[in-house]
């Protein structure tokens, strides 16, 4: 009994600070209706700033904590919402949520670069107190956590729904030009609920640092427990969240003391938070989320089959003088960006066309590659097995979301690649106790591609298969309804389309794109294992691939290319790694409220100059070629018309020829 009591109380200091976490991330969404992923990235860097100001600084522990809570907190939190995040709750899902991940991508660069990797410590409040109640000892540290919480929610509640700041708050936005005309100021509102957001980030972050510790990725990717709290809540409701972290941490730590360390439920205890998250997302009630698309977004061009067939041959001989001029690194980092862009095809099959976000793309592709090893079908039979169980595991993650959309459906992507993660990849029967599985290169036809130039070429050669065949769908009637669905939902209700089980389907043909992706991926590198398929990276993928432009084959292109040469500058520029991360970061959320992204200017780039060189060009051409044609028609008519010669006869046929002949040259002429 006693022990039941000590790990209850270590579970409620958990969930108090997943409590103070969570409550800033409902402020935040309940007043601007934006979800801002980067929430824990935020309290991470805070956290590292803290430690700055105590140890590197020397200040006292009071006045850093408040420099860091009243000031830099609040002020971090002002700019983001006057600058970043303004307008973003009115726009489509991706943007939103590719923003807040450019935020969370960047800080963890600045934090690496500002204060570079090394053992680092930051003790807990008053270290040497305590209490010992029977037989658990009680610090002051999880004492003040846990009176931080009640009065964070005491006051968040009192706040929001007893002042007029707090009314002013949730008027801001639910109707922002009502609030004006009562003499409100919805940024003002915006900016203070955001300012005290940053602040609870803070809060959460150093009192958690003693336990956790100064991690970059630790502190950041653990504000998914308070994503979990945050959605029992239905992101409104801070009773529920509060109560819902308190669930989640005594969940936790009853984990930690009676689940066995051994065998599957030793796979349970690290992804507690993640199912408690996957079932509050599915169980719950969806709430009428603000975050919904821009109706009538304009996409990128969509060639015609013969400028994709064209396009197409060019990659294809491009990429065979370049694998044969670049030495055999090379050539294998040729092969890692065209497994990216293919995963990149699958969303802007999912999310450029179709309008949902997964956070589990690459997920998908680990899916694939683990198939293919397993399978031992080093064949082409091996490699559409792999993606068709990949599309099969895809179909299964959408079936108990079908009534979800847009944040509630991304965070049941995100849950599902933490389970992944944590439960299969990471587990024994996987990638066996070695974590890595041996694989072979495919054979065609009994001829097995050794090399590494044939290989990689056909990678290249199965990039372009897809993006015609996914070009081709986009121009048919599958297409138009995608497009249909993604800008207007409940205009395809109202004509009487169920798009639920359309839905399954998109997100099964998607994850066997990526399945295909990964299972080319494990015969390039000869060996797969599970850190090659880390859950952060699909969040690096949806980033990419929004900022080079999720609507296009170009931008899946660009995307993958630059997400292969991401650790290539790292690696050969170690101490700017964290300042290339957080380039990348802080790039796209300048970039990424443009879903058609970077590929949108290059098509608006060739288009003038087009119009600029080629107008020219063919302006000259036809100048000749009309002159040339006058010349010849003067010529006729002075035979034809000279006196005393016949006229010629012309049958009706001849009329006819004549016409359709002259048509292709008649806007020349002219």
């Amino acid at each position: 009994m006693s022990s039941l009591f000590a790990f209850t109380l270590l579970g409620l200091f958990t969930g108090a600070a997943y409590a103070i976490v969570a409550s800033g991330l409902v402020l935040t969404y309940a007043t601007t209706r934006v979800f801002n992923i980067a929430h824990g990235a935020f309290g991470m860097v805070l956290a590292f700033t803290f430690w700055d100001f105590t140890q590197r600084q020397g200040m006292p522990t009071l006045l850093s904590l408040f420099l860091v809570l009243g000031v830099v907190a609040p002020a971090i939190g002002w700019f983001i919402q006057r600058f970043v995040t303004k307008g973003l709750g009115e726009g489509p899902v991706s943007v939103a949520l590719v923003v807040t991940v450019g935020l969370l991508v960047g800080l963890i660069g600045l934090a690496q670069y500002i204060w570079p990797p090394e053992p680092r410590i930051l003790l807990p409040f008053h270290p040497e107190t305590g209490w010992q109640v029977g037989e658990t000892y009680i610090t002051a540290h999880q004492l003040i956590t846990i009176i931080c919480s009640i009065v964070v929610a005491v006051g968040l509640y009192v706040l929001l729904n007893r002042t007029r700041i707090g009314t002013a708050m949730r008027a801001s936005v639910d109707n922002p030009e009502l609030l004006k005309l009562f003499g409100g100021r919805p940024d003002t509102a915006a900016s203070l609920a955001w300012a005290i957001g940053m602040s609870l980030a803070a809060l959460g972050g150093i009192l958690l640092t003693p336990v956790v510790g100064l991690d970059y990725y630790a502190l950041t990717l653990l504000v998914i427990n308070a994503y979990a709290a945050a959605m029992l809540g239905r992101l409104k409701s801070l009773p529920l969240t509060f109560a819902g972290a308190m669930g989640l941490g005594i969940l936790e730590s009853w984990a930690v003391a009676y689940l066995p360390t051994e065998g599957f439920w030793s796979t349970i205890r690290p992804v507690i938070p993640a199912l408690f998250l996957f079932a509050i997302v599915v169980v719950m009630p969806q709430a009428q989320l603000r975050i919904g698309q821009v109706k009538g977004i304009v996409s990128a061009p969509v060639p015609n089959l013969r400028k994709s067939m064209g396009w197409g041959v060019v990659l294809l001989v491009f990429g065979y003088v370049l694998i044969g001029a670049v030495s055999r690194a090379d050539v294998l980092l040729i092969g890692v960006a065209a497994t990216y862009a293919m995963v990149m095809l699958s969303l802007v099959l999912l999310t450029g066309y179709g309008g949902h976000v997964s956070l589990a793309q690459f997920t998908f592709a680990g899916v694939g590659a683990l198939a293919y090893a397993k399978l031992e079908e080093p064949n082409l039979t091996g490699l559409v097995l792999s993606a068709v169980i990949a599309a099969g595991v895809g179909a299964l993650v959408a079936l108990p979301v079908l009534r979800l959309t847009g944040l509630y459906l991304a965070l049941s992507t995100m849950a599902f690649a933490v389970l992944m993660d944590k439960m299969i990849f990471q587990a024994d029967y996987a990638f066996k106790f070695n974590g890595v599985l041996a694989t072979e290169r495919l054979s065609i036809a009994g001829i097995k591609i050794e090399s590494d130039t044939s290989y990689v070429w056909f990678m290249v050669l199965c990039f372009v298969v897809m993006a015609v065949a996914l070009l081709t769908l986009r121009r048919g009637a599958l297409g138009r309804l995608l497009i249909a669905m993604r800008d207007s939902p409940s205009a395809c209700g109202t004509l009487g389309l169920d798009l639920r089980w359309f839905r399954v389907g998109l997100f099964s043909a998607s994850a066997g794109m990526a399945g295909a992706a990964g299972a080319l991926f494990a015969g390039l590198r000869g060996t797969v294992g599970a850190a090659d398929f880390l859950y952060f990276q699909s969040l690096l993928v949806l980033l990419l691939a929004v900022v080079f432009g999720v609507t296009s084959v170009t931008g899946a292109l660009l995307g993958g290319t630059a997400l292969m040469l991401l650790p290539v500058w790292q690696s050969s520029s170690p101490e700017l790694a964290g300042l290339l991360f957080a380039l990348l970061g802080f790039g796209a959320v300048l970039l990424g409220r443009d879903p058609n992204g970077i590929a949108n200017n290059v098509f608006k780039l060739g288009r003038w100059g087009w119009g600029r060189w080629g107008g020219d060009v063919l302006g000259d051409l036809d100048e000749r070629v009309g002159g040339r044609l006058a010349a010849i028609t003067r010529g006729l008519s002075g035979n034809l018309m000279r006196p005393g010669s016949p006229s010629p006869a012309r049958s009706v046929d001849d009329e006819i020829a004549a016409d359709e002949l002259d048509a292709p040259l008649a806007g020349k002429v002219v």
